[in-house]
């Protein structure tokens, strides 16, 4: 935490902690890192306005709207210093005691036609602080909350209720705005990537005690979307669970010869469209064995993604998401779930 300005005695008197919200948390909801939030109150004065006696700010409703509309602007492309000096003066509008967001008024009116506002509908509150530092470009933040959410929700809840809902919003704002956004969709989409890396990177067995092979994790030859597998690759690795990542369009042979060669107790297929899902390359795959004459093995097929979707493929499993593909997966080192008859 920074320091704060000493509080005038001129000053009203500091409003107890529940009148407020922490730095941390308007941080996360603004999609912004606490210290850029200090950095703007000193450098633009758009701190709060009563400040309790010790190191710790308080932020009203008033603060608030101030803020949102300073994140507004900033991601509009306006210079900070010219985007606080209209935040302040559009709280001033406002009168005391009530609620901004319920205030008719340019403030109010700014914030319904929020510039680069990402369509997100009804999601968690951490969906629209990554989406503003998405849209600002400010990877740092991005950064920040991709950690925090991983290490207060868990991987599959961080996929699923956030990364996911705010990467669609993203590619529905791209598709709907003449190719505008495709950075802010690139720079989401690496930091993801860097935070999913980052959670497989504690040592972990690379095998059960059982000695079975590992998941083999690929998308389909012509398939370049691969977030969706890395979230697996992560989750198998919380789990414990030993995984080979291939990545992007692997083609059919090399992804046969690494079968033949590791003998994995699944390979999971990534299809995002209908035109890359490959039902002869799935069935070539499960039919593929290994091992002695007589104690001959072939891996269980996952088919993940939703190019796969009106494609029942007999003896493979289709599980619905990652906690899903999770479940199914550890089951087959568990022996609750045996692989399909082909």
């Amino acid at each position: 935490m920074g320091e704060d300005r000493p509080t005038p005695s001129s000053e009203p008197a500091a409003q107890p902690s529940e009148a407020g919200v922490t730095t941390g948390a308007l941080a996360r909801r603004l999609g912004v890192s606490p210290t850029t939030l200090r950095s703007w109150d000193r450098r633009y004065g758009v701190g709060p306005a009563v400040r309790s006696g010790g190191r710790h700010r308080r932020w009203t409703p008033q603060d608030v709207a101030m803020l949102e509309e300073m994140c507004r602007l900033t991601s509009a492309g306006v210079p900070p210093a010219e985007a606080a000096r209209t935040a302040r003066k559009g709280v001033e509008r406002i009168p005391s005691g009530s609620d901004p967001r319920a205030t008719a008024g340019p403030l109010g009116r700014q914030r319904s036609q929020a510039a680069g506002a990402l369509p997100l509908g009804d999601v968690r509150q951490e969906c629209r602080g990554l989406a503003r530092a998405a849209v600002r470009l400010d990877a740092p933040a991005m950064d920040d909350q991709l950690a925090s959410l991983v290490e207060r929700h868990g991987l599959v809840v961080a996929w699923d209720e956030v990364m996911v809902p705010t990467l669609h919003a993203v590619g529905r704002k791209w598709e709907s705005s003449g190719d505008r956004y495709v950075e802010v969709e690139h720079l989401l989409s690496w930091h993801i990537s860097r935070t999913l890396h980052r959670a497989t990177e504690p040592a972990r067995p690379d095998a059960p005690a059982t000695g079975a092979g590992p998941v083999v994790l690929a998308c389909v030859p012509g398939e370049q979307h691969s977030l969706p597998l890395q979230a697996l690759h992560a989750g198998l690795a919380e789990l414990g669970l030993p995984a080979r990542m291939f990545g992007a369009a692997v083609p059919t042979e090399a992804l046969t010869a690494a079968v033949r060669r590791l003998g994995p107790t699944a390979v999971v297929l990534w299809a995002q469209t209908r035109s890359t899902a490959d039902v002869p390359l799935a069935r070539h795959v499960a039919g593929t064995h290994w091992g002695v004459k007589g104690a001959r093995n072939h891996p269980a097929v996952v088919l993940g993604g939703p190019g796969w979707a009106g494609r029942p493929l007999r003896g493979m499993l289709r599980p619905t998401g990652l906690r899903d593909a999770l479940g199914s997966l550890r089951g087959l080192y568990d022996g609750v779930a045996p692989v399909p008859a082909s």
